[in-house]
């Protein structure tokens, strides 16, 4: 199908709606449909199961842990969906949860929370700086 086809018979389709919802709504829900159509497209996971460098960490701990960020990260550093959202999971989860987790001794937990406490420390001192 050429560009411009896809492009009429898609417009077509936001047109006629979904029964009973806005055209809000009719938007909001192809925005969902087209998130996950792009999450289940198959991409390049190659660095899967390899360590993270803390300079990849503090790249993904920057971002605001939306579904599309988590989606854009795990392309642009070819992991998997889930392993950019378990680093937002740990770096927010508390002492007594990973220890209830028996997790307490895992590196690679020690050093999402050691990049994320380090990355808020420095948000605090440049805030007060500025």
């Amino acid at each position: 199908m050429k560009k411009k086809e896809y492009k009429d018979r898609l417009i077509e389709l936001l047109n006629e709606g979904i029964e009973e919802l806005t055209t809000d709504q009719v938007i909001h829900k192809t925005k969902l449909l087209i998130f996950e159509y792009e999450k289940k497209k198959a991409y390049s996971t190659e660095n899967k199961r390899r360590p993270w460098r803390d300079e990849e960490l503090r790249v993904v701990l920057s971002f605001a842990p939306t579904k599309e960020n988590i989606l854009k990260l795990a392309k642009g550093f070819k992991r998997s969906y889930g392993s950019i959202e378990q680093i937002f999971r740990w770096a927010v989860t508390t002492d007594e949860e990973i220890i209830n987790k028996g997790r307490e001794d895992d590196s690679f937990i020690k050093q999402i929370r050691r990049l994320y406490k380090e990355m808020g420390e420095y948000s605090l001192v440049s805030m007060l700086v500025e």
